[in-house]
């Protein structure tokens, strides 16, 4: 929708942003946009604009999703935000900062005048053309000796190293990368393995040379002592902190059998095992893999339509069953062998046999049966990257994880931990305490550490939102906790459906395929502290829920 007969006029502020061009023009009627609607305009020709009004209020914001670049019109409206229909990040209606992840950025935020039933929106062009805004943040002051050190590079320690400047810190700020890259969209390491490192990377080092963030490639921590307060590095340097955010997620673990560590016998978690993969994949071989995970699945989608063969090799009858349940998981293996893919269930690896070269041929079942591979992808779980904290004083539970308070902090004051190795409350499952490796709430993690570590006491209130893509196919996940029940609307057999998962006659998680939003508009309910019940989902209505979101 859009005025495109509108007039737009273009100038320069005359102001400190002197060089800024702002474009200017009526969009719409006032009346076109009713109470809790949202639409999208032309700006004339410079752009598309969201407006969206909400007790009485017009706002004007990007149109898209900063992290994919969705379309927001279509997203999950709630109360004061949009969450993201894709895969569930959300932004403020006031003034489009992001308040749940992915991604880094926040939306524009256009100024709106209503004057005779006429709305104009006047916007920055740079702004509308990217569709994208960085918050504002504090420059480093040389006077300020408090010394903050995130240890890990992934999307929470990225998250918290940009919080800590939005929110006013001017000290030193340290992040320890054990890859040696900036931090980037680690989603794309099973997803689409050719990726660009260089456009992968969420900023560039030019960005955190500007906000005075130093960035450690390449390197380790390798002990931490919390008595004085400090980190040992691989490089042999020691770091002293006033603040530590720990944030080093998991590895990917390979099963302890024969010929496990064989050339070609790979896992994926990291950009390096995604590039040595890549570069492994031909028209003439075969692959297995072992395990049906997300990561299994993802990889075994991606190498489909590259080699010859694909097998997966898994110890269940379908994929993510644990998860989703056996009718969807059922309609993904469906998908995949559809695709060409076989399946081998109920089974598992015994042993790979070495080519007499020191390279995988073959692998052995446990069964005995013999297949050929060229390549074997290992997805079968991962382990948290925590040993360097023994002896540290940091309470490690026995599976590496560290238990952390609502407020991401550990047993040691002034020590956090957030991401994949935390062990923290699920605000919407009750505060039950959980390890979860998503890559959205290891966003929020990041988030939440920085504001608590500049004292501004800020509890984890998020709800885990898991996505992927499989064959075209995107599955959306919200939500946590064990079901003893699904409910499921539409058509699971031809992945059009959504899947409420009951514990009891709560509503715990969500699931959907081709049904975009309802996920994001569960998410949001839940977000709202609301709850959703076995009559809700039963209803003659299946979806008369959502306008609780309004309530």
């Amino acid at each position: 929708m859009g005025c495109s007969t509108s007039k737009v006029k273009v100038s320069r502020s005359t102001g400190p942003d002197s060089d800024d061009e702002y474009v200017e023009g009526v969009v719409c009627k006032d009346s076109d946009v009713g109470e809790n609607e949202m639409k999208t305009f032309d700006l004339g020709e410079a752009g598309r604009v969201l407006l969206v009004r909400q007790n009485g209020k017009l706002s004007a914001l990007g149109a898209k999703c900063t992290h994919y670049g969705a379309p927001l019109v279509h997203g999950a409206l709630g109360e004061g935000r949009v969450r993201c229909q894709w895969h569930g990040a959300c932004f403020n209606l006031l003034n489009g900062d992001i308040e749940d992840f992915p991604g880094l950025d926040s939306l524009p935020c256009y100024q709106v005048t209503v004057s005779d039933d006429e709305v104009t929106v006047r916007a920055r062009r740079a702004e509308l053309e990217s569709g994208k805004r960085v918050k504002a943040m504090a420059g480093r002051d040389v006077r300020e000796a408090q010394h903050i050190v995130v240890v890990g590079g992934g999307p929470s320690g990225a998250t918290c190293v940009e919080t800590l400047r939005q929110e006013g810190f001017s000290g030193q700020i340290t992040l320890v990368c054990k890859e040696n890259c900036l931090p980037y969209d680690r989603v794309l390491v099973s997803k689409a393995m050719d990726f660009d490192i260089n456009k992968a990377q969420f900023r560039t080092e030019q960005f955190y040379k500007d906000n005075g963030i130093e960035v450690l490639k390449g390197v380790e921590a390798t002990a931490v002592n919390t008595t004085q307060k400090s980190v040992n590095l691989s490089n042999g340097a020691t770091l002293n902190y006033d603040r530590l955010y720990v944030a080093t997620g998991q590895k990917a673990n390979k099963i302890p059998i024969e010929g496990a560590d064989l050339q070609n016998v790979v896992v994926l978690r990291d950009y390096e095992h995604s590039r040595a993969t890549q570069a492994l994949l031909s028209e003439d071989i075969e692959v297995v893999v072992l395990g049906s995970s997300f990561v299994a699945m993802e990889a075994a989608d991606y190498c489909s339509n590259k080699v010859k063969k694909v097998t997966v090799v898994a110890r269940g009858t379908v994929p993510f069953k644990p998860l989703v349940g056996e009718a969807v998981g059922g309609a993904f293996k469906k998908l995949f062998e559809e695709k060409g893919v076989e399946f081998v269930t109920n089974s598992g690896m015994k042993r790979c046999v070495d080519d007499g070269s020191g390279k995988v041929s073959k692998v052995e079942l446990i069964d005995g049966t013999i297949i050929n591979a060229d390549l074997v992808i290992m997805g079968v779980g991962s382990s948290c990257y925590t040993e360097f904290l023994k002896g540290s004083g940091l309470e490690l539970r026995p599976d590496g994880s560290i238990e952390v308070d609502e407020f991401l902090q550990t047993n040691i004051s002034g020590v956090y931990a957030g991401g994949d190795i935390a062990y923290a409350p699920v605000w919407s499952s009750n505060n039950r305490k959980s390890t979860i490796g998503h890559y959205s709430l290891a966003h929020y993690h990041g988030r939440i550490a920085a504001f608590n570590m500049l004292g501004k006491q800020k509890k984890i209130e998020t709800v885990p939102y898991f996505w992927t893509k499989l064959f075209g196919k995107s599955l959306r996940y919200s939500g946590h906790g064990k079901f003893d029940d699904v409910v499921y609307v539409g058509d699971v057999d031809q992945l059009k459906f959504v899947a409420f998962y009951l514990n009891g006659d709560e509503v715990v998680a969500a699931a959907s395929t081709g049904m975009d939003p309802v996920v994001s508009q569960y998410a949001e309910l839940l977000a709202q502290g609301q709850k959703l019940y076995r009559k809700d989902v039963e209803a003659d209505d299946k979806f008369q829920w959502t306008k609780k979101l309004h309530t």
